[in-house]
């Protein structure tokens, strides 16, 4: 029961922070250029940066529960508001406030699967967490195409519901784990002593990069190069994004099965490079490629992030795994609140070919910067 609220309130949390993009169109219909309405986009991101270590930093001293439940509701608040102002720069700096409060799910939630499961399982449970960022982009993608089609209102508003439904649930359901020693780097003092984490966070900021080039560009590179209805394009890519949840998944399992985050994370961030390669490619021309490779960009690109999340919190240890997975949230986000304004400019002035491309580097870059760290398992306290 912890497990699924907190998947719960993971994927309406991610379908705001996330699913923002199928607003896109409705931003464009409203008059502004592409560059403005993804700087629009990115500002739940920003919010997340200013607030995602102090959310974790709250977690490891006072517990998970009270932090998720706080931050989602706050966030849905935000939504309400966001829904009522009109003008980009009101828009904004409500979205702005979103991102700040819901980053406390992002920080938090992977501290409860360290707490709650052991190292055997816990690469699964971790995938099964780390579902909920394509569930939710599948949920936005369905509805807030629809729900904007007359007004963005609408889709805020459903948003923000789903912030305050899970909330609640969160304060009902979850119960934070025993506290544990710490088996991890941090036994000995702070985790940063090595360079490991810094290399997990920098190949984890390197694979945000492709994925949210596809997740910010897809359904406008669908609509505007290869045609298609907005309605339309929103439910292949929801389609998508669950095959993305069930790849984070295997990810899992795989792992826990092969003893090693950092080993399979190496190989998709690989396979990463290839496909959205293919998809820069498709996008310059190469008949019959594009779409599908879009499909399969969207599915593998998503996979690494359950990973590398896993990796940080094993090697950090207990005392040290809110701070870590939130500094590691803060480099992800950042180059997640960066791809969307930098790449519209990149499309608008060089096209999707160059923009698409220039994310298959950072995933090739990334296969050379992940570490290798075998999986550790914190010792419970008599």
């Amino acid at each position: 029961m912890v497990l699924a609220a907190g998947v719960a309130g993971m994927t309406a949390g991610c379908a705001f922070l996330y699913g923002l993009p199928y607003l896109l169109p409705r931003l464009r219909a409203d008059g502004l250029s592409l560059t403005e309405a993804a700087v629009l986009v990115a500002c739940p991101s920003l919010g997340l940066l200013a607030t995602l270590v102090v959310w974790g930093a709250l977690a490891d001293r006072y517990g998970e529960r009270g932090v998720i439940g706080l931050g989602l509701a706050g966030a849905g608040v935000a939504l309400l508001v966001a829904a009522a102002v009109s003008g980009p720069i009101a828009l904004g700096a409500c979205l702005v406030v979103g991102g700040a409060a819901a980053g406390s799910v992002n920080a938090a939630s992977g501290r409860l699967i360290l707490g709650w499961f052991g190292a055997a399982e816990r690469g699964l449970a971790m995938g099964i967490r780390q579902m909920a960022q394509p569930l939710g982009v599948a949920v936005a993608a369905v509805a807030v195409p629809v729900l904007s089609e007359s007004g963005r209102a609408p889709a805020l508003v459903f948003l923000a519901a789903a912030c305050l439904v899970t909330a609640v649930l969160i304060a009902v359901v979850v119960r934070d784990p025993a506290r544990v020693e710490s088996g991890g780097a941090s036994e000995a003092g702070s985790p940063y002593r090595t360079p490991m984490l810094w290399r997990l966070h920098g190949s984890g900021a390197l694979l945000v990069f492709p994925q949210f080039a596809v997740a910010t560009f897809g359904l406008v590179f669908l609509v505007d190069v290869e045609h298609w209805d907005a309605a339309q394009a929103g439910r292949l890519l929801a389609v998508a994004a669950f095959g993305g949840a069930a790849a984070r998944l295997m990810a899992g399992w795989w792992s826990d099965r092969a003893g090693s985050r950092t080993g399979p994370m190496r190989v998709l961030a690989g396979t990463t490079g290839v496909v959205v390669a293919l998809l820069a490619a498709g996008a310059a021309g190469v008949p019959g490629v594009a779409v599908t490779a879009l499909v399969a960009a969207a599915v593998v690109s998503v996979s690494t992030n359950g990973l590398s999340f896993t990796a940080v919190a094993e090697y950090a240890g207990p005392g040290w795994a809110g701070r870590a997975l939130g500094i590691h949230n803060t480099g992800q986000n950042a180059v997640a609140a960066l791809t969307a304004p930098v790449l519209g400019a990149v499309v608008t002035h060089a096209g999707y070919p160059v923009a698409f491309a220039s994310a298959a580097c950072a995933a090739a870059l990334a296969v050379a910067v992940v570490p290798t760290i075998h999986v550790r398992e914190p010792q419970p306290v008599a």
